[in-house]
Order: structure tokens, then sequence, then C-alpha cells
């Protein structure tokens, strides 16, 4: 084995197995395969855990645009710029938590956690929330199944998440107002389903708490910016006045001098005469 070669037991990627279905995909439309034999490499695409698994899949079969068969990258490349690459981990993790039950009370998950592919949950007249804003995803697709009997569940996506909702609702219901909003690139999809019986399951879309507070400091600063601006204005305004004001001044007191001038021509009254001679000045 050369040293360019995958190692058969280096465990793979999601990215990997999705190269692999790319070139399942241009081969089912070059006819190189039918219908059921695609169906069947793909399901075994998306099984394989390891490069071993993933080799075979597509070892007669050209890459897309080249003549030979695609060789799987062993280095992890970082994706560019993080975002949701790095809040996929999967593998086998099957997540921080799986299930949760409320009975006449609550339950919450929230925080730094990992979502798993499927996460079971009970409210019976009690509550329950599952916040996913600031939580890693152990697939690109994951299931919350839901249940709501004469109580509620809330489930809270981050922006940019495909939400789909499947629940059946029975004197009760599912929110439906997060479907059809546009996912991100890369983002992964969160399918609701489930029961609500006298209850409700809401789905809500929020900002994360660290973007929730970077927003309000900008707003913040916003606010500061054009109070000290106002106040600038402000300031720039009482100014102008003072000097109009003075200028005012200035221009009666020449008026004054003028008219006094007129008036006076020899400046007997003005400030700088002589004093006249008095007889006890000697």
């Amino acid at each position: 084995m050369t040293d360019d070669a995958p190692a058969p037991d280096l465990r793979a990627s999601d990215a990997d197995r999705e190269r692999v279905a790319e070139v399942l995909r241009d081969a089912l439309a070059e006819g190189r395969l039918d219908m059921e034999e695609f169906q069947e490499r793909l399901d075994a695409t998306y099984q394989a855990r390891t490069y071993g698994e993933l080799a075979p899949i597509t070892r007669d079969l050209p890459a897309s645009g080249a003549t030979v068969a695609p060789a799987v990258s062993m280095t992890k490349d970082p994706a560019a710029g993080g975002g949701w690459a790095d809040r996929i981990v999967g593998g086998d993790d099957s997540g921080t938590s799986t299930w949760a039950v409320a009975v006449m009370s609550g339950f919450q998950r929230k925080g730094r956690w990992t979502a798993p592919r499927r996460f079971n949950c009970l409210a019976f007249w009690g509550g329950g929330e599952i916040d996913l804003r600031e939580a890693n995803f152990a697939d690109r697709e994951i299931v919350v199944n839901a249940v709501a009997i004469m109580g509620g569940i809330d489930v809270i996506v981050p922006p940019g998440v495909e939400v789909v909702v499947r629940g059946v609702g029975i004197m009760g219901g599912f929110d439906h107002r997060e479907e059809g909003v546009p996912a991100e690139p890369g983002a992964p999809r969160v399918i609701v389903t489930g029961l609500a019986f006298w209850g409700g399951v809401g789905v809500q879309r929020k900002l994360p708490r660290a973007e929730r507070e970077r927003l309000r400091e900008e707003r913040r600063r916003e606010k500061q910016a054009l109070k000290e601006a106002r106040r600038r204005e402000q300031l720039e305004h009482a100014e102008e006045q003072r000097r109009e004001a003075l200028d005012s001044a200035e221009r009666h007191r020449r008026e004054l001098e003028e008219s006094r001038r007129l008036h006076d021509p020899l400046n007997l009254h003005g400030p700088h005469r002589q004093h006249e001679r008095r007889p006890e000045d000697g």
C-alpha cells in the first residue's frame, strides 16, 4: 500500500460518503447503472463506516469527467470558514442524549450538546424544550419524535436549518410556520414528527444566545453613537447661537460708537477726553 492510498480501517466522513454518492448519481445518469443497482450501492454508501467499505462501491466506475476511479482522500481538510461542517460530527456519535420524559413536570435540552439522529421525547401534563441553537448534530438529518399529551413541547432551531414537520395532531397540533424556509449550504435538516393529543408541539426559529448578545451590543453601540452625535449637534448649535449672540452684541456696540461719533464729533464725551483742570489741582 502506498502512502497516498487510504487506509481501509480509517473512518470515513459524511463528505467522503457524499463524494461516492455523487459518482453513483453520475453513473446512473450515464446509463452505467440501472435504478436497482444504483439504489443498492447508494444504501451501501450511506451505511459505510470506513474507507475499506466505501472503496469497492465505485471501483468499477469512472469519476465524473474522468476515466479513473475516484480515490477517497485520507486527509480531513478543515472546512473553509468552519460553520455547519464543524457542527455535524457524524460517525457513530449517537448524541449526548437520545430521549426525555416529562410527567407533570418538565425537561430541557439546551446549550452545548449533541443532538442524536433520533431524539424521542414525551410530555404528559408537562412541558419540554429542545434547543438546537448551540447544539452539534450527529448527522445531516435528525428526527425529533415528540409526543405531547395534554402538554407541550417546543423545538427551537437556529437560522439556516431546514425544518420539516410531519406530526399528527388530535385535538392538538404541530407548528408548521417554520417549514419552507430555505436552508443554508451544508446546514442540517430537522424533522419534527410524533403526536399531539390535547397538546401542542411548537417549532421556533431563534438566534443563538451569542448572536443575540452580539446584535444587542451592536444596537447599544449604535444608540450610543446616535446619542453622541445628537449631543455634538446640540453643542454645535449652542456654540453657533453663542457666536451669533456675540456677533450681534459686537455689531450693536459698533453701531453705538458710530452713532456717538456722529453726534459728538469732538469726542467731548468720549472715554479718552482729558480731565478738566480743577482749582485744587494747583
